[in-house]
């Protein structure tokens, strides 16, 4: 099974109701995701089956979230390591630092800073 990922960036991810809506939503769709919440900006990245990641993307649309954009679409995974989480669900972290050890760990960390725009 290949897997793929998708970026998604918004103005903030600070509400509990919708990030209990995308955690349910990562545990039906058997995915991993990791927000950056808490404030500005907020960054989701979404990784499992092509099926899991798209639903869970339409998941965030429908969510409304303010300046949603979605920086990188669904695709495979393009990295030399390319391995399963070991667990799926939602997961948060509260800084962009943190973040982005999250993405060096998986070995996509230029893939990511492409999309953030710091590269």
């Amino acid at each position: 099974m290949s897997l793929f990922h998708a970026l998604i960036r918004t103005h903030h991810i600070t509400s509990r109701k919708k990030v209990a809506h995308l955690r349910k939503a990562a545990g039906k769709f058997d995915c991993y995701a990791l927000l950056r919440s808490g404030g500005c900006p907020g960054i989701m990245y979404c990784k499992g089956s092509e099926e899991a990641v798209r639903e869970w993307v339409g998941t965030v649309q429908r969510l409304r979230y303010k300046d949603f954009q979605l920086v990188f679409k669904p695709g495979p995974i393009v990295s030399k390591v390319v391995q399963p989480e070991p667990q799926n669900g939602l997961f948060e972290v509260e800084a962009v630092k943190e973040f982005a050890a999250a993405m060096e760990n998986r070995g996509i960390l230029n893939w990511w800073e492409r999309g953030m725009g710091f590269k």
